[in-house]
């Protein structure tokens, strides 16, 4: 039975292309909104399975709509979508507990494990036998497979690129300690220059990846790697 997907995007450009790929994989798009106000509505008047959904939004904001539905269907899936969050947006977000962020551009293959990630969160039980999991735990979510360098979040192989596994790995290497902006820099891009931005760019990705936990900023230090001991 085809799963049906709700999408929340206000640009009708990345909505129609996002739309067309997950008709290719066989999910049903159940409608496309571009409102904070439609997307309560086509989430909670029909049998939705997840919600693709934009954290801007022309009316409001991705976070007050997904707020408004799980007052009403706490258990439902929703992935969040941005080009870009600051801190006091990742924080209302966190708030919400959204099954995972997309951070825009995403590729395919980023898309199509997200939704897998979602859509099995309600369905596998954690007795489940064939769930990946990693040797490296870093909460009941996620683990990292330090033969295959793979993030596993919920039994699903989350798509790093070459850049977000090196650094991942720096900071499970130092777990609880401060990783510096010199190492960072050192180890990431040995043969250029500082830059800011791309470092910073870096981080929010996996952050985003790693749904906003486990790494700390520590202003003009570096970052720390927060795991349970």
């Amino acid at each position: 039975m085809k799963k049906n997907i709700l999408i929340v995007e206000d640009e009708t450009i990345v909505a129609m292309e996002i739309e067309s790929y997950l008709r290719s994989l066989n999910y049903n798009v159940i409608a496309t909104c571009s409102t904070a106000d439609c997307a309560y509505q086509e989430a909670i008047c029909n049998d939705v399975d997840l919600v693709l959904m934009d954290i801007f939004l022309i009316d409001s904001n991705g976070i007050e709509a997904t707020s408004r539905i799980k007052k009403v269907k706490p258990d439902l899936p929703i992935i969040f979508l941005s080009a870009f969050m600051d801190e006091d947006t990742i924080t209302k977000a966190i708030e919400v507990n959204p099954q995972a962020y997309l951070m825009k551009p995403f590729n395919h293959a980023e898309l199509e494990v997200a939704i897998k990630i979602g859509l099995k969160h309600n369905e596998v039980s954690q007795k489940d036998e064939t769930k990946r999991e990693g040797n490296i735990y870093l909460n009941s979510e996620f683990s990292f497979n330090t033969q295959s360098s793979q993030l596993i979040f919920c039994g699903e192989t989350v798509n790093l690129t070459k850049k977000e596994r090196t650094l991942l790995q720096l900071f499970l290497k130092n777990p609880n300690a401060l990783v510096s902006i010199e190492s960072i820099e050192y180890e990431l891009w040995p043969d250029k220059p500082t830059n800011d931005g791309r470092r910073r760019s870096l981080i929010s990705r996996l952050r985003a990846k790693l749904k906003h936990q486990f790494i700390e900023t520590y202003s003009s230090e570096g970052y720390t790697f927060k795991l349970l001991s």
